[in-house]
């Protein structure tokens, strides 16, 4: 039984999110260092700021950890608060099933999920939350996928509640500002698309614009390498960047290899993944040099529609102090 066009999306958020967490070194490649067993609580946050002018409802800024490269917001669902994950390659809420076993869920048995390993069936948990919110945004039932993520806290040593995607990004601009550790938002209005610019936009010599796409709620550029058009996931949790060992072999002649791992994906299936750095890669205008890299078979996890990508780009490896998104004119903005 094929699984559902919504379902797969969220199996795909847990893949990408999940997968570069679970990395076991090959049979003779470099270890890994251990990860901490101990689980924390909570994350220590500095407290809120906003603009000079007060508390604006529909712009607000929220400070954010990094644990790994991964962006660790406070968020609460209901009367359960704590610690969540910002995940762009996530399409929506995402809850850690641990933490809220006692929700009412509504279940889909016999489908089957694609990844980076293969096949494997799986059931299918959704449920929904009364009142969810971070910062100045408050949603309400908002429906929600449970999960175990017992593998991230476990890489990372930290109680994660949930993941948070992309659903909530719709009609908003976000800016990560890495050196300050803020997430800037603003919903934007309809009356506003073609004129709202946050005032860190204005000086536009600082900043690099490059277009994006939205497919199956997730962010896609274009970029090409040795000739190649290439379309990329960006994903803010995604801890490795990937590439897709299909591709044409003259795109890795700018790829040099330091070793293998193994991948541990769906039904526990581990499939060897080459590791390594590619020695230039441009995203717009800006060129990035010697980028961490995976090489494995990105065949199993195509959308369910609009095709197949040719990688994954996590944001912590360009290295950047500022980015920004516009998801109102699918605009993204790396600062120089």
């Amino acid at each position: 039984m094929n699984i559902s066009p919504r379902y797969r999306n969220f199996l795909l958020c847990l893949l990408l999110c999940c997968m570069s967490f679970l990395c076991l070194p090959a049979a003779g490649a470099e270890y890994l260092p251990s990860v901490k067993k101990t689980i924390i609580d909570s994350v220590s946050f500095p407290g809120l700021r906003y603009a000079d002018d007060g508390r604006d409802s529909m712009s607000f800024s929220i400070p954010f950890s990094r644990i790994g490269n991964l962006i660790v917001i406070k968020a609460k669902a209901d009367s359960t608060e704590g610690n969540f994950v910002l995940d762009t390659g996530c399409p929506g809420l995402v809850l850690n099933r641990t933490y809220f076993r006692n929700y009412p869920t509504s279940t889909e048995h016999g489908a089957e999920t694609q990844g980076i390993t293969g096949t494997a069936a799986v059931v299918t948990e959704q449920t929904v939350v009364r009142n969810f919110g971070f910062g100045s945004m408050q949603e309400h039932n908002v429906k929600a996928n449970m999960a175990n993520l017992g593998s991230i806290e476990n890489s990372k040593g930290v109680k994660v509640l949930g993941l948070i995607g992309v659903q909530f990004l719709d009609n908003c601009e976000l800016i990560i500002d890495y050196d300050e550790n803020l997430l800037y938002f603003h919903v934007i209005g309809r009356k506003e698309i073609k004129t709202y610019r946050h005032v860190m936009l204005s000086d536009t010599a600082s900043y690099h614009t490059i277009p994006f796409e939205m497919t199956d709620s997730r962010i896609i550029i274009r970029t090409s390498i040795a000739g190649k058009k290439l379309r990329f996931i960006i994903d803010c949790a995604a801890e490795t960047n990937i590439l897709d060992s299909r591709l044409p072999d003259k795109i890795f002649d700018n790829f040099s290899v330091t070793g293998k791992v193994n991948l541990v994906g769906v039904g526990n299936k581990k499939v060897e993944a080459v590791k390594g750095n590619l020695a230039s890669f441009t995203i717009g205008n800006r060129i990035i040099t010697d980028m961490p890299v995976l090489i494995t078979n990105l065949e199993k996890t195509c959308f369910s529609y609009g095709g197949c990508v040719d990688g994954i780009l996590g944001l912590d490896n360009l290295a950047v102090q500022k980015i920004g998104f516009n998801f109102a004119t699918n605009k993204m903005y790396i600062w120089k």
